[in-house]
């Protein structure tokens, strides 16, 4: 079997895995429902069938329809979302520890966001919250690349150790912030920078939907680039290409996905470090290829730890930033022995 054809196997095996998953893990919670009955209300939900014979209660149809389902599909967005800026930002740090939870990405995005929450209000209505984790996103990222910076070079090490840093004062800045705020809205904040998807509705599923989706074109039209710096600076010159343009345009790509998905979904940290590596095993590294795997292992990663998340202590939620964080630690330490 061919290389192209492997790939597009490939392609329809995680697809088909991912249906799967957004069907079957729509029945775990703490009030299970059976995988027929999930199936029937998506089936009379989606395409208007089973109306007359309807073996399901209205508690059911609620749970599934208006809880679980958007729930589930943010799950996969922001799954997606994580792994392709990790992605890339490996790529262009040349470095195989890169992610945005390390380089202080997910940190500027939480303070952002926390300024937005607890200090100013939606002064612009729901783009608010978005808006500001964009900028604390962004803002980090360009500080921590002005301190890693030495003679207009980026090193890989140096660059994640200065990630580290602007990620804990960061978060020091935003815990302080947390701490002299009104501790009601505090507290509330606080389970919220845990990461989790409890807030999911219908109506906040567009922009993270549009952000993947522009991000995803986006990063697959520099996909030539991102092959480049992944292969060394000398090769993106040689190749006619400006290695500071590409890396600013792929760090206000990833500061804009990682601002919308921490604004939604609070802190999830190690799925762009984890995935990427994952997909490399099973593709290569040449990004066109890269690219949609990411996408596609991602949402199956989330969905499923979103699944153990609000199964392992019902009724109560797990989470969902405290699973990925341990995953996460362990899968980092084996990437450090194997360095």
């Amino acid at each position: 079997m061919s290389g192209v054809n492997r790939y597009r196997l490939l392609l329809l095996a995680l697809f088909t895995a991912l249906l799967l998953s957004c069907v079957l893990s729509l029945g775990f919670g703490p009030a299970p429902v059976p995988a027929e009955v999930v199936g029937r209300i998506l089936l009379h939900k989606l395409f208007g069938l089973g109306a007359v014979n309807q073996a399901w209660t209205a508690g059911q149809e609620h749970i599934v329809w208006l809880i679980r389902v958007p729930r589930m599909l943010l799950g996969a967005l922001v799954g997606a979302g994580l792994a392709l800026t990790g992605a890339v930002l490996q790529a262009v740090t040349r470095n195989p520890l890169a992610d945005p939870h390390l380089l202080g990405v997910t940190s500027g995005a939480t303070l952002g966001a926390v300024i937005v929450v607890l200090h100013v209000g939606e002064i612009i209505g729901v783009l608010t919250l978005p808006l500001a984790a964009f900028i604390g996103a962004m803002l980090s990222m360009f500080m921590v690349l002005l301190i890693a910076s030495r003679s207009g070079r980026l090193d890989s090490d140096r660059l994640l150790l200065c990630g580290i840093a602007v990620s804990f004062v960061m978060m020091a800045v935003a815990n302080l912030l947390l701490f002299l705020g009104d501790h009601r809205a505090s507290s509330a904040v606080m389970f919220w920078m845990l990461g989790g998807l409890g807030l999911a509705r219908w109506e906040l599923l567009g922009i993270p939907a549009f952000s993947v989706l522009l991000g995803l074109i986006l990063l697959l039209a520099m996909a030539r680039a991102l092959n480049a710096l992944m292969a060394g600076e000398q090769t993106a010159v040689t190749l006619g290409l400006n290695a500071r343009h590409v890396r600013i345009k792929v760090f206000l790509i990833a500061s804009l996905m990682t601002g919308v998905m921490v604004a939604i979904s609070g802190s999830i940290g190690f799925v762009g470090l984890m995935v990427p590596h994952i997909a490399r095993r099973l593709v290569g590294a040449e990004h066109r290829r890269l690219l949609p795997v990411c996408v596609l292992l991602g949402s199956l990663f989330l969905i499923w730890v979103d699944v153990a998340a609000r199964t392992l202590i019902a009724p109560e939620d797990l989470p969902i930033g405290v699973a990925t964080a341990a995953i996460g630690g362990l899968f980092f330490i084996g990437l450090m022995r194997k360095r």
